[in-house]
């Protein structure tokens, strides 16, 4: 239980968000310490599995994405009982489209609501934690942000081109115009006008949110170069999210993750990898 939980000084001090099942379970193997969810029940269960398998120095701690007391609690928790923070990765996520497991691969959108919620925990959520986690990070001497993000974040499926021009361009990037962005995308899914307006028609929110998690990691490499800030596609994975359709397992999902959150000091920030090769944004 978190309550009596305490790590070794010389141990390095790992986040895993969304960890209770599928990628983000897996990734917990590999880092071993602080699991969350949202439910508590499933945070507690994921986390005796583990204990069961031999992996007893993992803790859970309840964490809500979309509630600004939730991450406030997570904050104090890390605060008061480890004072630092190493590694935070951020798996959470949501596929943003109501589909079955037939039509995976097209996850048409039905509503502006859908949209909004897909962005709410996949990009605002991400950062929320994110922003909130960086002063524990700033007192680590080897601190790690990995993004969990997706093949569709790439800048390549943003067909809407006023928006891929301005999150293409690296050099006046701000966090301010991804929320321009996003803004004017939620606003035409709630008018149906996405195909109008040529946004993508398939997966439309998901890939605006990761395109904005990618985005999001290019600026915070910028701003905080003493934190090793990448994020990576762990590929098409079989979870639960797929409707267990894809070409890889969890272990080889995770790979990409723990190899970003383990990299040596001196290594790259700022980059997109496909699993454990640099791509392109």
């Amino acid at each position: 239980m978190e309550e009596t939980f305490a790590l070794p000084p010389t141990r390095r001090i790992a986040v895993v968000t969304g960890a209770n099942k599928g990628i983000g379970l897996e990734i917990s193997k590999g880092l071993k310490v602080i699991l969350t969810a949202r439910d508590k029940k499933r945070g507690h269960e994921a986390v005796q599995s583990l204990h069961d398998s031999g992996l007893s120095d993992v803790v859970f701690h309840q964490l809500d994405l979309m509630d600004p007391i939730s991450i406030d609690s997570f904050d104090s928790f890390i605060r008061t009982r480890f004072q630092r923070l190493d590694i935070l990765v951020n798996n959470a996520g949501i596929s943003g489209a109501i589909f079955d497991a037939e039509a995976f691969i097209s996850l048409n959108l039905k509503s502006g609501e859908t949209a909004e919620g897909c962005l709410r925990t996949n990009y605002y959520g991400t950062e929320q934690v994110t922003e909130a986690l960086i002063p524990l990070l700033l007192q680590s001497d080897s601190a790690r942000i990995v993004n969990v993000s997706s093949a569709l974040g790439q800048l390549k499926f943003l067909s809407h081109e006023r928006a891929n021009r301005v999150l293409g361009d690296i050099d006046s990037l701000t966090e301010e115009k991804i929320d321009e962005v996003i803004k004017e995308f939620l606003e035409d899914a709630k008018e149906d006008l996405l195909e109008t307006k040529e946004w993508p028609i398939n997966s439309s929110a998901y890939v605006v949110s990761k395109v904005a998690v990618n985005s999001y990691t290019r600026i915070l490499a910028k701003k905080l170069p003493n934190i090793i800030i990448n994020a990576v596609n762990p590929g098409f994975v079989r979870t639960d999210l797929s409707h267990n359709y894809g070409q890889f397992t969890v272990e080889e999902g995770a790979r990409g993750p723990v190899m970003l959150a383990l990299v040596p000091d001196g290594g790259p920030s700022g980059l997109f990898y496909n699993q454990i090769e640099v791509s392109t944004f």
